[in-house]
């Protein structure tokens, strides 16, 4: 008995490794298509967001280690990504522009170098350095491909298309030439259900038709799960001259947008945010074109410049914007066939008013003699008033302002809200 117990030991050892094997290989079989080639397919992938981080990350002459994880590189101005455009190799970032005429730096919002979270321990980058938000290989992996990493879906402003899956409550000037845009923009930290989808409240500069030759340039805050891997307020810009198909990019995620700033990150998470009934927080930013040479400045606050983007990246913006849009805009991907919970602003509907309500205030635009004025002729306009809604107002302290947001699907409106 003992002699056949031993014999059968190979046998059993023979057997278990087989199904161990079709274990390993039979979805392969079953589903060769799917199944075979994705470690193959994983690695590409891997080795892709690999040489991409490579280009992304120049080296520091200083890192700053944020208190929520963040790694903020100081770079060498002329070594910022925006200097591997094969139209700026070798140059460096220019002087000061000219100032919009009017301009006063707005003294009650948010302003200095100290609103961001990397900024609390005082720390800053050296002069001749900016600070840049180290792109980490996770970012890339959540991007649904390298090459699409730090770009915004197609079809997000508008006007622009028919499209369901981008939301907006706006304020927006059209039928006009424009230089520029400025707005105190209310900041907070809505709750963004799903990592694919965003909420972000910003400033639009556009140009050009609503096909593929689409220009805008674009900055405010925003709240982006795949973007950044979690789900802080956080400040940015972004710029597109083909509607958003291959070119332009989030912060300085591409050769693109330089920045002059040796205090302000783009990219960075945004401390302190508002709270209902709370404290109200907010940043003045200012876009306009410089009309000695062209270029497309960001200011900050009160009057600290952040950078430009060059005039050589765009067509239709190369000369001025057509329109200029204010306010907010989700992401919608209809999870499990609803439409989304995620909110816009502070997540309040916009009569729900001051300290419930997110806002936008002291709106204007820089006309063609380079001053800046009261936004003419303000129109507001919301995609689903019972998702996220927005109502217009003017008065002698805020000057044209509207409030806007909403909860999106909640129970409390989820039969206004489909």
């Amino acid at each position: 008995m003992a002699a056949s117990h031993h014999r059968s030991l190979p046998v059993l050892v023979l057997i278990l490794s087989l199904l161990l094997l079709a274990a390993a290989v039979g979805p392969a079989v079953s589903e060769a298509n799917s199944t075979v080639f994705w470690p193959e397919k994983e690695m590409r992938k891997y080795r892709r967001a690999r040489a991409h981080l490579k280009r992304l990350n120049k080296p520091p002459v200083k890192t700053i280690e944020s208190p929520d994880g963040d790694l903020i590189d100081c770079v060498l101005s002329h070594l910022q990504p925006a200097f591997d455009h094969p139209k700026l190799k070798g140059s460096r970032p220019l002087d000061l522009p000219e100032r919009p005429r009017g301009h006063a730096p707005d003294g009650t919002a948010t302003t200095g170098h100290d609103f961001q979270l990397w900024r609390t321990s005082g720390e800053s980058c050296p002069e001749g350095s900016v600070p840049i938000r180290r792109t980490k290989e996770e970012d890339i992996l959540r991007a649904s491909s390298a090459k699409r990493f730090g770009r915004k879906p197609i079809a997000t402003t508008r006007l622009d298309s028919e499209s369901d899956d981008h939301e907006h409550a706006v304020g927006y000037v059209v039928g006009d030439q424009y230089y520029g845009a400025k707005a105190s923009i209310n900041v907070w930290a809505p709750k963004v259900t799903s990592p694919s989808e965003f909420s972000l409240s910003q400033i639009w500069i556009i140009s050009g038709s609503f096909g593929t030759d689409l220009n805008t340039i674009e900055a405010g805050w925003q709240v982006s799960p795949q973007l950044y891997g979690d789900s802080s307020p956080r400040f940015f810009t972004y710029w597109t001259s083909d509607a958003y198909q291959a070119t332009g990019c989030y912060n300085l995620l591409c050769s693109g947008f330089i920045q002059t700033n040796n205090m302000i990150a783009i990219g960075a998470a945004i401390s302190p945010v508002s709270k209902p009934t709370g404290g109200q927080f907010d940043i003045s930013l200012l876009v306009w074109k410089d009309p000695n040479h062209g270029n497309w400045w960001l200011e900050l606050g009160s009057g600290k410049l952040v950078g430009y983007w060059p005039s050589f990246l765009f067509s239709h913006l190369s000369e001025h914007a057509s329109m200029v849009q204010f306010g907010g805009e989700v992401v919608n991907s209809r999870p499990m066939g609803e439409h989304t919970s995620t909110q816009m602003g502070s997540g309040r509907f916009a009569g729900e008013g001051f300290g419930q309500a997110s806002y936008f205030r002291n709106l204007q635009v820089v006309d063609w003699d380079n001053s800046l004025v009261p936004v003419p002729n303000l129109r507001v306009l919301a995609d689903h008033p019972g998702c996220y809604n927005i109502q217009g107002g003017i008065n002698a302290v805020w000057g044209n302002y509207f409030y806007y947001g909403g909860p999106g699907r909640d129970d409390d409106n989820d039969d206004s809200c489909s």
